[in-house]
């Protein structure tokens, strides 16, 4: 499997540049692992502020890959401008699913029951709807030991509801080296992302520790 840099590649200090090298012959090898097995792969992105280094990864190897994209419906309009400039950029093949109906009022705030209705109205009925869809075998994301402490806990391979099975390429990679890899490509983050479900940075929403 071969990879080249972007032709708008920023040039790194050689010791950043050995780091990232290593990095991401890493997270190939952990992406060709999971894609001999697969027959119906699917990359799941929230296109967050440094979701772009993933999506160009898989993307290179594999551009077909169904993205899907949980669209609830609180994106600003700087992250749909962004959504829409990188999935041209990338050629995504972009699956965009919303929610049945849009939510009525202002977000409830965590610990509420209202909370888990909002969540599962906006992000996790639209996402199932998804997998029921595109019945993936291998389920490529972003998730990243050091964001949680329930991703802490997870292997690069791991099975989940109905026999999927999860690939984290980026697992053991450090918010420095997803920002490397970032500038090595010249790709843009999007800062002005925000989750509507995720109470706190540290928590998880529901897709990747309750489906």
């Amino acid at each position: 499997m071969t990879f080249q840099a972007s032709a708008h590649a920023v040039r790194l200090p050689d010791p950043a540049a050995l780091n990232i090298s290593s990095r991401i012959n890493s997270a190939l090898d952990v992406v060709d692992l999971g894609l001999q097995r697969a027959r119906r792969p699917i990359l799941t992105t929230k296109f967050g502020p440094q979701s772009a280094a993933l999506l160009h990864l898989v993307s290179r190897v594999r551009p077909d890959m169904p993205v899907i994209w949980v669209d609830t419906g609180f994106n600003s309009q700087a992250t749909l401008d962004h959504v829409n400039s990188l999935t041209e950029k990338l050629g995504l093949n972009l699956k965009r699913y919303q929610p049945r109906k849009p939510w009525e009022g202002e977000i409830p705030l965590a610990g509420f029951p209202e909370h888990e209705a909002f969540s599962e109205q906006v992000k996790l009925e639209p996402f199932r709807r998804a997998l029921k869809e595109l019945e993936p075998d291998v389920w490529f994301t972003a998730l990243r030991r050091e964001q949680t402490e329930f991703r802490d806990g997870l292997s690069p391979f791991q099975s989940v509801q109905d026999g999927i099975l999860k690939v984290c390429p980026f697992l053991d990679w450090r918010e420095h080296d997803v920002a490397a890899y970032l500038a090595l490509h010249g790709l843009e983050g999007n800062d002005d992302y925000q989750d509507p479900t995720k109470a706190e940075p540290h928590l998880e929403c529901g897709i990747h520790d309750r489906l």
